[in-house]
């Protein structure tokens, strides 16, 4: 609209501008003619006249008659305005009693300029109105009618995957809106659907593969008592064995993904973090002695908003990590705050890489072949979904992990 309104400014402005030289024009040929007749109408045998004003002129000249006349804007000094105004001028060479006249003829543009401005001004600011008008009737009309767009978006904004079983999405009187809320709610069913397919699947899995691995634990756990077996065999058996356990840990951990990943540890109420603290560092005693292990603890007051079983796993396999990658006669550092949880331990292996730290089923070091990979990520589901942010530095030969409670 506003290169619109801006051309047919323009072009309002350059009609009224050419109609306003024409009338002036005509008004300059009429008033040439009525001259001519008075001049010619003068008894005078070979006169030689000269008149000089501002709007009309007569001279002698030396210049060839002139058929048509010529026409020009012009400038001429206006002493009591102290300003050049604007004339439009006529000149023409005209041969009277057969001496050569050079007759010019002024008309002031003065008062067209400002009818013209005042025009130009008042068409500017209907111009004005009218745009300033159809924004913000546009704003309004746009509000409203996409107000059912926003209330939606909101909805999808605010919507769970555990509670996506209903989501109901506003009518509204725009057909394409309603088309859009249909398919939401048809997306939104299948996917909460799927969901729950895949839900039910893990845990029935999960649940289902314990028995028969505890069966096969067992059976092994006696075959291996067996006095006939050899040697060869004993050992064929306990490699089976431990990755049997292995699998069993593997199986038990991805259910507990799981389940944290489907929100089904939920808590209402504040945990004693300090207290999880110093329950783990005196079941671990027995494998810090161990490995001659030097543990420097300031444990603070922190009652922080998480189930008291993730905090039980979070603190678990943070400092279970410290002390099993540990070196001998390392040192392990422990800070807890009101909001903040710090452990840093020794190691004799490198950085972890910050791509592969928190990811599943990553092992960068052979020091890690014992492990399923999961533990790091357990411990990054548990603060992603319970408000907390879990961080991993390395720093002087230290690996330092923290625990910030940003809620």
């Amino acid at each position: 609209m506003l290169p619109t309104f801006g051309a047919g400014a323009y072009y309002l402005y350059k009609k009224f501008n050419k109609e306003i030289k024409h009338e002036t024009d005509e008004e300059l040929v009429n008033d040439k003619i009525q001259w001519l007749r008075y001049i010619d109408t003068i008894s005078v045998n070979n006169p030689i006249l000269q008149v000089q004003t501002p709007e009309f002129s007569l001279a002698p000249t030396t210049k060839d008659v002139q058929s048509k006349h010529k026409l020009k804007g012009i400038k001429i000094f206006q002493e009591p305005e102290n300003s050049y105004a604007p004339f439009r001028q006529l000149t023409q060479v005209v041969d009277i009693h057969g001496q050569h006249y050079e007759l010019t003829l002024r008309k002031s543009l003065i008062e067209k300029d400002d009818l013209l401005k005042n025009i130009i001004y008042v068409m500017l600011l209907a111009f004005g109105g009218l745009l300033f008008f159809v924004i913000l009737s546009n704003f309004f009309i746009s509000k409203r009618i996409w107000r059912p767009f926003y209330n939606s978006l909101d909805k999808l904004h605010g919507l769970q995957l555990s509670q996506m079983e209903t989501p109901q999405f506003p009518a509204s009187d725009t057909h394409e809106f309603n088309q859009l809320n249909t398919v939401l709610n048809n997306m939104t069913t299948r996917i909460y659907q799927d969901y729950v397919s895949m839900k039910e699947l893990t845990e029935d899995a999960a649940h289902e593969m314990q028995t028969p691995l505890a069966i096969v634990q067992s059976k092994l756990e006696l075959l291996i008592q067996d006095p006939a077996l050899t040697e060869e065999q004993l050992k064929t058996i306990a490699q089976s064995s431990d990755e049997l356990q292995r699998l069993s840990r593997l199986n038990h951990n991805l259910l507990l993904l799981a389940k944290i990943e489907n929100n089904q540890f939920t808590s209402t109420t504040l945990t004693d973090i300090a207290a999880v603290a110093d329950k783990y560092l005196q079941l671990f005693e027995e494998l810090i002695k161990e490995k001659q292990l030097q543990v420097n603890a300031t444990i603070g007051n922190a009652q922080w908003k998480l189930h008291p079983a993730l905090a039980d796993i979070l603190i678990s396999n943070l400092l279970g990590n410290a002390i099993k990658y540990n070196r001998e006669e390392g040192s392990i550092h422990i800070l807890l705050e009101a909001d903040r949880l710090v452990i840093s331990n020794t190691s004799d292996y490198p950085e972890i890489p910050a791509a592969n730290v928190f990811q599943r089923f990553k092992k960068n070091n052979q020091a890690y072949s014992n492990s399923n990979g999961l533990g790091l990520a357990i411990s990054r589901k548990i603060t992603d979904t319970c408000g907390l942010s879990l961080t991993y530095n390395y720093a002087d030969d230290q690996h330092i992990f923290t625990v910030t409670a940003t809620r």
